[in-house]
């Protein structure tokens, strides 16, 4: 199959291995695929099927350049003994909607689907174009890209890790993940300012011709583990296929009944993966992109202008918080009808102007499949306690944000439709907002040290995953400004 940027012409294109090992298209934009492929599968099979064979037939669709043998040895790496669930993904039921559960890998949290498929996907695509330059993976995250992409990729040879993650925008076991994993090839560095800072530092760096060649020279090449990357996106339309396989399997719904799926994003990579699985044919009636008090997303899909120019928050969903989500360009590609022209207009207003305003035609098709609310500090608080005090089922803070709009577009749209609420990480990731959302008091700890105090107020037993954040020292943690990013990353590299 082959790849496009949404900025640049059609004739130029690439085939799956080298979209995937450039990360990022030359021209700014995101890959996608030149013509949409049509499912190899029909809705009767879902039921039946693992999620190792969900996944490998989602691979195998979107980069038929890998071998089925390659594919399949790739999934069964991803999805071994790192994670605690053999299923992957299990399916809760509370409070009569269900929580599709995507933390059960070894960074607890939704990012390990595809960023421990990701260096499988990598290594084979520098097999097949015969690279003999290392891979530099270069990425900007607000917690949990970082902690999976260097889990992921971590004594991976060939490869390199650097990520620059907000200073203070991480929460503090997100920040010792980071801090404490182990790999010779990993960096994590903190910069002044926020995951757009970063992000937009990182894209500028990608774009850089002169730095770019100077890489080469020095027998390196850039790539990204951002959802910007089509391989870390492609993975994720998996888990929407098993879901809706799974409950019909359950007898929860009929085979072709439609169900909604709430959403908790800031990049909108996660929900993105999800209309993927609508434009394959799964029978998705809504998609509620759930946002936190940075809710560039929820004025967008409501009134049709997206308009980074606001007071960004630090908020107790810190993955989310995100005033540019670099996802959105390739919906926008789609609902344009593949008008490249318009998209890099769109995204040079953006840059240039700080928003822009989507056609009335395309704002139509987005309120036909998208609605989209957002959840504040004190609400997410109030919806883990919510969901607690019903039959003692505890979520994370983001988990919250997408469970408190599903309910409350519930009430509002009367919609009965079976709702699925994305949950995308393990509520032991952010102790301190659940201890305190569930007992109604400060945490007096933080890290880990907290994650022992919300433990003896919920019991059980600990996950493979959370006990690992006890073993191992994180080191100094280094801060630097934006503008000192390609240096930086010249040091580490020691480029000539």
């Amino acid at each position: 199959m082959k790849y496009r940027s949404t900025r640049g012409s059609k004739e130029n294109t690439l085939n799956a291995p080298a979209a995937i090992i450039q990360g990022l298209a030359q021209d700014g934009g995101l890959y996608v695929p030149l013509a949409f492929p049509k499912a190899n599968f029909k809705l009767e099979d879902l039921p039946k099927l693992s999620y190792k064979q969900i996944s490998a037939m989602i691979i195998s669709l979107f980069f038929d350049d890998f071998s089925k043998e390659q594919i399949k040895s790739a999934v069964i790496n991803a999805y071994s003994e790192q994670w605690d669930d053999r299923s992957i993904v299990p399916i809760e039921k509370h409070d009569d909607n269900f929580y599709m559960e995507l933390f059960h890998g070894p960074t607890l949290a939704f990012k390990d689907i595809a960023l421990q498929m990701l260096p499988q996907l990598m290594t084979r695509a520098v097999q097949i174009k015969k690279i003999d330059r290392d891979i530099i993976i270069l990425t900007a995250t607000s917690g949990d890209t970082g902690t999976a992409s260097m889990r992921g990729f971590a004594n991976q040879n060939g490869t390199q890790v650097i990520v620059f993650y907000p200073e203070g925008g991480v929460s503090p076991v997100q920040l010792k993940q980071m801090l404490s994993q182990r790999g010779n090839n990993l960096r994590a560095i903190a910069i002044k300012g926020n995951f757009d800072d970063a992000q937009t530092e990182v894209k500028k760096i990608f774009n850089d011709k002169t730095f770019r060649t100077k890489l080469n020279q020095n027998g390196f090449q850039f790539s990204s583990a951002n959802s910007m990357n089509i391989g870390r996106l492609v993975p994720q339309i998996s888990y929407y296929l098993y879901t809706y396989g799974q409950l019909v399997r359950r007898q929860e719904i009929k085979l072709g009944d439609k169900v909604n799926f709430a959403v908790p994003t800031g990049n909108f990579g996660d929900i993105l993966a999800g209309y993927y699985a609508k434009k394959l044919g799964l029978p998705i009636n809504k998609l509620v992109c759930a946002s936190n008090e940075n809710n560039v997303l929820t004025d967008f899909f409501n009134n049709g202008v997206y308009d980074k120019r606001r007071k960004f928050h630090l908020t107790n969903a810190p993955a989310m918080d995100i005033l540019v989500s670099s996802n959105l360009e390739r919906l926008l590609f789609d609902l344009y009808q593949e008008d490249s022209q318009e998209i890099a207009s769109l995204m040079n207003q953006l840059t240039q102007r700080g928003h822009y305003q989507v056609s009335g035609e395309v704002f139509s098709k987005m309120q036909d499949i998208f609605a989209a609310a957002f959840a504040s500090e004190d609400e997410v608080k109030a919806e883990i306690k919510r969901i607690y005090d019903y039959d003692r089922y505890v979520i994370d803070p983001h988990t919250a944000v997408g469970s408190y709009v599903a309910h409350q577009y519930q009430q509002k749209s009367k919609d009965k439709t079976p709702m699925v609420i994305v949950s995308t990480a393990s509520p032991y990731k952010f102790p301190e907002t659940v201890y305190t959302a569930i007992t109604g008091r400060e945490c007096p700890q933080t890290g880990v040290a907290a994650i022992k105090k919300l433990h003896d107020e919920l019991g059980g037993q600990l996950s493979i995953g959370v006990r690992a954040l006890f073993d191992h020292e994180p080191h100094k943690e280094m801060i630097i400004d934006p503008s000192n990013m390609e240096a930086e990353i010249s040091s580490i590299l020691n480029l000539k």
